[in-house]
Order: structure tokens, then C-alpha cells, then sequence
């Protein structure tokens, strides 16, 4: 393979790899492409209340999982004066609180901040072989609920071809009022809601399914119960069904706090006990909702990012990320534009000055130092001084200027000014050099053509190094330096004619 193969090769390489990258944290890890993205967090807040009957008191509370669509990045309890443990009971997450002596009115609190995907559907896998208990409905005088439920049971096993139409044509008759059987099975079960006699017939006709709780998240609601779903095993998946419409399928804006047939709340040495949910929408940055989100194997892609160093460090490492963005410029400008300039990264480290001192004001500056750093120079040439000693003082006459101009400008009311001190003071005294040097050999019309085409260079790099989109892509995507490093690659291959060429031979094209 050719040299001239590989480069192209191993560019489209890193740039395939940096896109690549940058897509996989778009899309895996929700980091947002778009600076200032807003994501939607909501806030849940269970509150559990009780009357302590005097001594000790345990109480268990259901907590939500994370499920397909729905992440918890953040949770807070608060038991003042209660012990406190997370436990899991059978695959099943819990919160305890206990105390050894309680009376009167207890509340307890358990807050979570909870993000909802924007894509991802369904619940995690959960165990089918656990079947629900049949109900007890033994006896003469339950006889008459036998052969309701029995009928209702045939009926829908009649009117369906399998377990999922099964499952919707039963609840749709027991919330059919017009149904003789379903309105004989309420009335006999006056204290059972419809989710739960549901699972009993489901039961009777030995289709495993359990019961869902949890709560929607609908902005600015309050002192709300938790809703309940059926869920039923159709031999490969489960299928989550509303036990009043009969409606397939898990709402999309449903959070599921509990699954399976195990209690909501269970308090030891109280009464009266009842948890409500109050929830609140709020608005956060969508960058800090996918790092909170990160977790597992995501989790170490976070502790050796930039995002594990100090703020402080992080703030650095915006700027120097910001280097390459201005180094691609200057090689495209030089060798496919043709710009000349006084050394090669100058314009760099020009524009990094002119992000702390703002445009004008740098390049007023600039142009300040540069015109009496250049007369300066004029004078030493004549001392003869050895090149070392001529640049070491010319250093000194830079810091000088630089004292003098913010002591006066201080003095003035223009703290503009102040921000000199930004400016890179070895590299302005090494271009007065070099500029001074030019002027004696090419004369001071190339002296303005490289001054000009530093500005103008820095100034794009300037202005690519504070847009917005860039700022934000480099620092929250760092694996597009591997890009950037591909481009330059491809671009110091490049053995064609300059545009300024082109342009400065266009007389011999038309001849």
C-alpha cells in the first residue's frame, strides 16, 4: 500500500472512530448534542404516614426499580430519628425504618428523582413460575360466586384465541355492568377492587399474573394513591393490561413503584398506615441528567473522563480542548488558503488571548505592543547584540509595555486593558523578532501581509473557538479529537496548488 493509500486510510479511520464515539454517547448514554438541552426530571415524593402505638416500630416500603423506559438518578430519605436500611426481599427493593420507641402520628418520607427515556419499552424479565394463590371460595354460600366466575372464566375462553385476548375479554366483562355475573361477584366481594378480583380469576384459570402499582407522572399532583395495572404470562412475555378498560400495554408516562404480589407498605407496631405520592416536573440540563444516569459499566467510562477531575481542572481542560480546533484552521488556511503568517501557531495562541480579553480589545492591544515593540527593535539592531540577548530584551521591553499599559489604562477607568496580561509575552517579544527581521530583509509591505494574515487567522480561530456548538462538543465529546486528528492527517497530504496561487497566476490561465 502506498503511502499516499494509508494516509487517506488511516485518517478516515480516526474520523470514523471520533463520529463513531460521539454517536454512541448521543444515543447510549443520552449525552445531549445540542448546547443548552433541557431534559425533563421528575420528582416523586412518598410520603407514609402512620399512628405509632407506643413502642417499637419497623415499616417496609416498595421501591421502584429502574425499568426500560424510566431511570432513578437521584434518592433521599428522610427519618429523623428513625434507623434506616435498603434491604432486597427476594428480588424485590425495599426501604426500612425502625425506632424503638414511637407514639402518636409518625411521617416518613422517601424522595427520588426519576428521568424518562426516550426510547426503551416494556418492564425488565420477572419470574413466571410463581402462580398466585386461588381464592378460598369454599362453601354452600359460595356458590353462587363459584359459578360466576366460572362463567365469566368459560365465556371469555370462548370469546378469545389465546391468553392475551383471554386476559382482555375477562376484564372487559367484569366491568361490563350490564354483565349479571360480574355484577354478582362485586356485590359478594364488596371490599375487593376490580384489579384484585381479576387476578383471582385469572388465577382460577391458572394463567400466571400479579399486580403492578405505581403512579403517572403528571406535573403539580398531589396526596395521590397508587394506581394499579394486571399483568399476565402468555407463555413467552408479559403483557401489562388497565383492570378498568382492559387496554394492553404499560402507559408510557407510568412509573411502576411495585410489581408482583407482595405488599406496598408494611408497618410493625402502628396503625391507620397509608403512603401518597406527590409528584413535580422540573427542568434540568440534559448533560447533567446523562451523567447522573451513568451506572455499571457506563460508570467507569465516567471515573476516567474529564468529567472525574476537579471543576477547576475541568475549566483548564475547555480551553486546551479548544487548541486543535484552532490548529485544523491554521492548516487548512495555510496550505489550502495560502495565508501567510508570522510563525505557525501564532494565530493560536493569539485567539486563546482574545478569548480572555475579547476581540477588540486583544487585537487593539496586539497592534499596541507590536508597533512599539517593532520601534523598540529598530534601535537594538543598532547596538549589534547577539540574537539570544536581543530577544531576552525585547522580553523585558514587552513586560514593560504590558506594566505600563494597565498602570495607565487602570488609571483612565479603561479596565479593558487590564486583560493584557493574557497575552503570551515570550511569543509577541519572538514575533517583534521576527518582524523586525523581515522588515530588513523583504521590506515592511510583507511585514503587513503576515500581520494581517495572523489577525485575520487568529480571528477565525477566535471566532470557531467561541461558538457555542464547538465549545460544547469538544468538551462533552473529547473523542472528537480523534476526528480532528484524521482531518489534519488528510490535510498535511496535501500537495495541490494554494487558492492565493491560483488567484496569483490567473493571467497565464486566460492567455
Amino acid at each position: 500500500m502506498s503511502p499516499r493509500a494509508q494516509v487517506y486510510l488511516l485518517g478516515l479511520l480516526l474520523i470514523i472512530m471520533g463520529l463513531g464515539l460521539m454517536a454512541y454517547k448521543s444515543e447510549m448514554l443520552s449525552m445531549p448534542v445540542k448546547p443548552g438541552e433541557y431534559a425533563t426530571v421528575w420528582t416523586v415524593e412518598a410520603k407514609v404516614g402512620f399512628t405509632a402505638d407506643g413502642g417499637a416500630v419497623k415499616v417496609s416500603l416498595a421501591l421502584p426499580k429502574n425499568q426500560n423506559n424510566m431511570e432513578v438518578i437521584e434518592e433521599l430519605f428522610s427519618s429523623s430519628g428513625y434507623g434506616f436500611n435498603i434491604y432486597d426481599n427476594a428480588g424485590h427493593k425495599r426501604a426500612e425504618w425502625t425506632k424503638r420507641m414511637a407514639s402518636g402520628k409518625q411521617t416518613l418520607y422517601y424522595k427520588l428523582d426519576v428521568y424518562k427515556r426516550p426510547s426503551g419499552e416494556g418492564l425488565p424479565e420477572f419470574d413466571a413460575s410463581k402462580m398466585r394463590a386461588k381464592p378460598n371460595w369454599q362453601g354452600e354460600r359460595q356458590e353462587a360466586l363459584r359459578n360466576a366466575a366460572a362463567s365469566i372464566i368459560n365465556n371469555s375462553w370462548q370469546t378469545s384465541s389465546n391468553k392475551e385476548s383471554f386476559a382482555r375479554q375477562l376484564l372487559k366483562s367484569l366491568n361490563d355492568k350490564s354483565n349479571n355475573d360480574a355484577r354478582l361477584i362485586h356485590n359478594n366481594l364488596p371490599d375487593k377492587k376490580t384489579v384484585d378480583i381479576a387476578l383471582d380469576l385469572l388465577s382460577l384459570a391458572e394463567i400466571p399474573a400479579h399486580i403492578i402499582r405505581g403512579i403517572y407522572l403528571e406535573d403539580d399532583r398531589n396526596r395521590m394513591s397508587a394506581d394499579a395495572l394486571v399483568e399476565i404470562f402468555d407463555g413467552e412475555k408479559w403483557i401489562v393490561f388497565s383492570p378498568n378498560t382492559g387496554a394492553k400495554g404499560l402507559p408510557d408516562n407510568f412509573l411502576v413503584w411495585q410489581r408482583g404480589d407482595v405488599s406496598m407498605l408494611d408497618v410493625a407496631g402502628g396503625s391507620r398506615s397509608a403512603v401518597s405520592f406527590s409528584v413535580l416536573a422540573n427542568d434540568v440540563p440534559a448533560r447533567k441528567v446523562a451523567l447522573e444516569q451513568m451506572g455499571g459499566e457506563q460508570a467507569a467510562l465516567l471515573d476516567y473522563s474529564i468529567y472525574s477531575l476537579p471543576i477547576e481542572q475541568q475549566s483548564v481542560f475547555k480551553f486546551i480542548l479548544l487548541v486543535p480546533i484552532g490548529a485544523l484552521i491554521v492548516i487548512f488556511l495555510r496550505v489550502v488558503i495560502g495565508i501567510r503568517t508570522a510563525g505557525t501557531f501564532m494565530p493560536v495562541l493569539l485567539a486563546i488571548a482574545f478569548i480572555q480579553t475579547h476581540l477588540l480589545n486583544g487585537v487593539l492591544i496586539f497592534l499596541l505592543i507590536l508597533s512599539i515593540g517593532l520601534f523598540v527593535r529598530s534601535y537594538l539592531s543598532r547596538l549589534d547584540l547577539l540574537l539570544v540577548a536581543r530577544i531576552a530584551a525585547v522580553v523585558v521591553i514587552v513586560v514593560c509595555l504590558m506594566s505600563f499599559i494597565s498602570i495607565v489604562s487602570f488609571k483612565l477607568g479603561v479596565e479593558q486593558a487590564l486583560t493584557i496580561t493574557f497575552f503570551p509575552m515570550i511569543i509577541i517579544a519572538w514575533t517583534i523578532e521576527h518582524m523586525s527581521i523581515l522588515w530588513e530583509d523583504d521590506g515592511p509591505m510583507e511585514v503587513l501581509i503576515q500581520t494581517a494574515g495572523s489577525l485575520l487567522v487568529a480571528i477565525m480561530c477566535y471566532l470557531a473557538m467561541t461558538n457555542h456548538y464547538i465549545e460544547h462538543w469538544m468538551f462533552n465529546f473529547p473523542e472528537l479529537l480523534f476526528t480532528l486528528l484524521g482531518m489534519i492527517i488528510i490535510l498535511g497530504h496535501y500537495t495541490g496548488y494554494r487558492m492565493s496561487e491560483l488567484l496569483r497566476f490567473r493571467y497565464m490561465r486566460r492567455s
